[in-house]
C-alpha cells in the first residue's frame, strides 16, 4: 500500500520560510515523479514543483522559481518544498502527490494516483 505522510507547514509571516515534506513507502517500482501542489481559496489545485526520482529532474511553475526548492532524500524516498519569500496569496493547502514516470502530465492532479493528507500554509501580512 502506497502512503505519503506530510509534515511541516504552519503560520508565517510574509517573506517568511517553511520547509514541508514528504515521505514515501510501499511504492514497488525503481522511478516515480512526485510533486506539490497547492490548493489557494477555492481555486484548483496548482502543481507548483516536481522531481523525478531516481534522477532528480526538478520542474516549477513560474511563480515559485527562484524561491520554491524541491528536493528530495534518495535513501529515505521524502520529498521537500522549501519555501522562502512566501506571499499572503500563497496561503493554502499543500499536498505532495507521486506517479509513475512517464505518466500523464506533471502538472495535471488527475495523472496522480496517489496523495499526501495535505497541510494548511498560511502567511499573514
Amino acid at each position: 500500500q502506497v502512503q505519503l505522510v506530510q509534515s511541516g507547514g504552519g503560520s508565517v509571516e510574509v517573506g517568511g520560510s517553511l520547509r514541508l515534506s514528504c515521505a514515501v513507502s510501499g511504492y514497488s517500482g525503481s522511478m516515480y515523479y512526485a510533486t506539490w501542489f497547492r490548493q489557494t481559496s477555492g481555486d484548483e489545485r496548482e502543481a507548483i514543483a516536481g522531481i523525478s526520482y531516481p534522477f532528480g529532474f526538478e520542474t516549477y511553475v513560474y511563480s515559485v522559481k527562484r524561491r520554491f526548492t524541491i528536493s528530495q532524500d534518495k535513501g529515505t524516498k521524502t520529498i521537500y518544498l522549501q519555501m522562502t519569500g512566501l506571499r499572503p496569496e500563497e496561503s493554502g493547502i499543500y499536498s505532495c502527490a507521486l506517479k509513475p514516470s512517464g505518466e500523464g502530465d506533471w502538472n495535471s492532479e488527475t495523472s496522480y494516483p496517489y496523495w499526501g493528507q495535505g497541510t494548511q500554509v498560511t502567511v499573514s501580512s
